[in-house]
C-alpha cells in the first residue's frame, strides 16, 4: 500500500477512514471514523472538524489528544459544546476538557468506532507528551498518532525535554512495525527534506523521496502519512548512529567521538537555527 496514494481524500484500510484535517498554516488534523462514527486527534481548530463532520455525516464519539500546545487543543471547548464525548490526554499534562488522562502502557478502548489504542510516553517536545499507537485490524495497517514528536525526517522542538529525552522517545517510536503509518500533525516534510539532505546528502532513499514529496506539495496533496520503514532510512533523528550522520553531527561540532546521544543533540541543535 501506497502510504500516500489516497492521503489527499482520505486513506480507507479495513474498516476505518483516517483522514488529515487542514487547520491553520500547516497543520493536519486527524479524523478517524467508520462512516458513522469518528474520532478526532489533536482538534486545534473545532471549525474545519465540525465542517468535515457534517459534510460525511460523521458523529463525533471521542478526542485524543497528544500534548498540550494551543494548536493542539485550541478546539476542545467548542467540540465538547456541540458533542459530549471523552478526552483522552497525557496525565503529565494540565489540559483543560480532558477528562481521561493517560500515560505510557495504558490502553485506550473507544467502542464506535471500535478502536483499541497504546498510549506511549514521548516526552522531549514537551514534558508530558504521549502518542497513540493503532494495531492494524480495523485499521488495516498499524497507525501510529505521534503529534510533535515525530515527523517526516524531522522530530519536534525540544521545548522542555532533553536530547536525552527526545532521542528515548524517538527510540520507542523506531521500534514499532516498520509498516506502521505514522500521523504526524504538521506539514513540514519539506523544510525537514532541506535539512536532512545537508546532513546526509547522498543518501539514495532520502533524494527519492525529495522528489515524490516535491511533487505531491506540487499536486496540492499532503506528504502524510510517512511509514516507519522510510523514515528509518530518511530522518537523521532517527539515525544518529549512521555513519554519514555521525560525521556531519561531528564536523558541525568541531569535535570528535560523539556519544550517540550527542550526535542527536548537535544535529537538533543545528537543525534549530538551520535555514
Amino acid at each position: 500500500m501506497d502510504a500516500h496514494a489516497d492521503a489527499a481524500s482520505g486513506q480507507s484500510a479495513g474498516t476505518l477512514t483516517v483522514f488529515p484535517v487542514p487547520a491553520f498554516q500547516d497543520n493536519y488534523l486527524w479524523v478517524i471514523d467508520n462512516g458513522k462514527d469518528a474520532v478526532v486527534v489533536d482538534p486545534g481548530d473545532a471549525d474545519p472538524v465540525l465542517a468535515y463532520l457534517e459534510s460525511r455525516g460523521l458523529t463525533l464519539r471521542a478526542i485524543l489528544i497528544t500534548h498540550k500546545h494551543a494548536d493542539h487543543v485550541g478546539g476542545v471547548g467548542t467540540l465538547l459544546r456541540h458533542f459530549n464525548v471523552p478526552v483522552h490526554g497525557p496525565a503529565r499534562e494540565a489540559i483543560a476538557g480532558v477528562d481521561h488522562p493517560h500515560a505510557g502502557g495504558d490502553t485506550v478502548h473507544i467502542a464506535a468506532p471500535a478502536m483499541t489504542l497504546e498510549v506511549i510516553d514521548v516526552p522531549g517536545h514537551t514534558s508530558g507528551h504521549v502518542a497513540y499507537f493503532l494495531g492494524a485490524g480495523a485499521a488495516g495497517v498499524p497507525r501510529l498518532f505521534c503529534g510533535d514528536t515525530l515527523f517526516s525526517c524531522g522530530c519536534g522542538r525540544l521545548f522542555e525535554g532533553t536530547p536525552a529525552q527526545m532521542l528515548a522517545s524517538l527510540d520507542r517510536l523506531a521500534a514499532l512495525p516498520p509498516a506502521t503509518l505514522v500521523h504526524c500533525t504538521h506539514e513540514y516534510t519539506l523544510s525537514n527534506i532541506r535539512f536532512a539532505l545537508a546532513v546526509d546528502p547522498d543518501n539514495e532513499a532520502l533524494a527519492a523521496w525529495h522528489q515524490e514529496a516535491t511533487a505531491l506539495r506540487a499536486a496540492g496533496r499532503p506528504t502524510l502519512p510517512t511509514t516507519l520503514a522510510q523514515e528509518r532510512v530518511t530522518n537523521p533523528f532517527l539515525r544518529s548512529d549512521a555513519p554519514a550522520v555521525v560525521a556531519a553531527a561531528e564536523r558541525h561540532a568541531g569535535r570528535t567521538s560523539l556519544s550517540r546521544e550527542a550526535v542527536f543533540a548537535a544535529i537538533r541543535g543545528w537543525k534549530d537555527n538551520f535555514r
